[in-house]
């Protein structure tokens, strides 16, 4: 078995999805189905079962994920030490984060250490209400923020991890005491506004309108992301929030209370096209890879369904 198609079929196994496999790979949809059949044809059991809403592991794919993950992982840690000290990867890479998040990294920032000795990560705090001002301007190499991102000169890299989202808001909020609310009911809120962020990317955590088409108010701007907690605090507003606020600022004047219909964040590590050098080339490789080294990437672990796109 080629080590191509090893990575089309660990990439299948993870992202249980072939149009994902594709784009991840820089391969066609097409590449990954002749792959996966060219495997199963040698291996002569199927691998995944696929139907028309949803791909999943069969024990056979289950096995072999096992049996080649780790292998190949440590063939690519190989290559790629004997390549960084051939490229000579040295100096400071600059990550932009958002309060706690460089936890989200914590792996891929050691990964990529342990890769190029000759190279740091220093972290620089970047703001909710204006996530990707810093890594425009050239503040910082590379950020991890929320998707979706606007601007075709901005680099989408490796996906870090996915988090429900909460309402945050005051502990006198009369949604406070709900177990759970509806993107319906943020009609009846005031939310924070950003400085800087495009209607797309708020909307993530903030839409513009319930799913029944009431508007939903903007009330202060905030500049920092201790702006927006003391503003939520006091009652002038609430946020969305990524699901990890709640553990990290537990203030007794805050609650956060999930709402069951919106779709789980999803952040990423973004950098500007233009301005990619190998460093930071390096430093995606190493998350991509901690990532996938992930105990909850392991997909015996989960019954994960996907759509399909072949």
């Amino acid at each position: 078995m080629e080590i191509r198609d090893i990575e089309i079929f660990l990439t299948l196994a993870q992202e249980l999805h072939f149009g994902r496999t594709a784009e991840r790979l820089h391969v066609s949809p097409a590449r990954v189905t002749q792959s996966v059949k060219k495997q199963e044809r040698r291996i002569g059991a199927l691998l995944f079962d696929r139907t028309t809403r949803a791909v999943r592991l069969t024990p056979a794919g289950q096995q072999l994920y096992r049996e080649l993950d780790a292998g190949y992982r440590q063939i690519m840690d190989g290559i790629e030490t004997v390549s960084a000290a051939a490229r000579g990867i040295s100096g400071t890479l600059t990550l932009g984060c958002m309060g706690p998040h460089p936890w989200a990294v914590a792996d891929a920032i050691e990964l990529f250490r342990t890769r190029h000795p000759g190279a740091e990560v220093q972290i620089r705090e970047i703001q909710p209400p204006a996530p990707l001002e810093a890594v425009r301007a050239g503040d910082v190499d590379v950020s991890l923020v929320w998707l979706p991102v606007d601007g075709a000169d901005l680099t989408v890299g490796p996906l870090v991890h996915t988090a429900p989202v909460l309402l945050m808001l005051s502990a006198e909020h009369a949604l406070a005491a709900r177990q759970s609310i509806g993107l319906e009911d943020l009609g009846d809120c005031v939310i924070i506004a950003g400085q800087s962020i495009s209607e797309t990317m708020d909307a993530a955590f903030n839409p513009l309108r319930t799913p029944s088409g009431r508007p939903i108010r903007r009330g202060p701007r905030a500049a920092t992301w201790h702006e927006i907690l003391h503003l939520v605090a006091s009652g002038q507003g609430a946020a969305g929030v990524s699901a990890e606020a709640a553990d990290f600022y537990p203030w007794p004047s805050l609650a956060f209370v999930p709402i069951q219909d919106a779709p789980a964040c999803r952040w990423a590590l973004v950098w500007r096209t233009a301005a990619e050098t190998p460093m930071i080339a390096a430093f995606a490789r190493a998350a991509a890879d901690a990532i996938s080294a992930r105990p909850n990437r392991n997909p015996s672990k989960a019954d994960v369904h996907a759509d399909v796109s072949t």
